[in-house]
């Protein structure tokens, strides 16, 4: 299947004004989400922070991880972090159930350890969704612009 997808131009609008290096990273760290789950639904967010999301169905809920952009770096959120087997202790955060990794540079996430956890997410999010969704491969912009 083929993984490459356009970016929503909603995002792009607002990717624009971010650092050249910054929207390179991101643009990598996508791929390398979609690689992994090309079925994954991508939501859109522009609040505190502009937020790709992945998800196995059109529903927030039902999300495994995320990436939040904002002004001078990203990080690769998990929604369900919590939950995650992390031997590495590559997580980081003090919420109830989200964690995420600080992202730098694509060794950061471009590594076995980080593909397990997304698969561990993927799986996750699979067991815990009530029933199948017919919608997948979708991008679904929430931002008003």
């Amino acid at each position: 299947m083929n993984t490459s997808r356009p970016i929503h131009p909603d995002f792009q609008y607002f990717l624009d004004f971010k650092d050249g290096s910054i929207i390179d990273l991101y643009r990598d760290l996508r791929q390398y989400v979609l690689e992994l789950y090309p079925d994954s639904n991508e939501l859109l967010y522009h609040t505190h922070a502009l937020t790709a999301v992945f998800s196995i169905s059109e529903k927030l809920s039902d999300a495994f991880c995320h990436i939040p952009i904002y002004s001078e770096h990203l990080n690769l959120g998990f929604n369900k972090g919590t939950m995650l087997t992390d031997p590495s202790n590559l997580l980081n955060g003090t919420g109830k159930l989200i964690r995420h990794i600080a992202v730098q540079q694509a060794s950061d996430y471009r590594n076995p350890e980080v593909k397990a956890l997304i698969e561990e997410a993927i799986w996750l999010a699979k067991d815990g969704m009530a029933k199948p969704d017919k919608s997948v491969g979708r991008t679904i912009s929430k931002i008003k612009r």
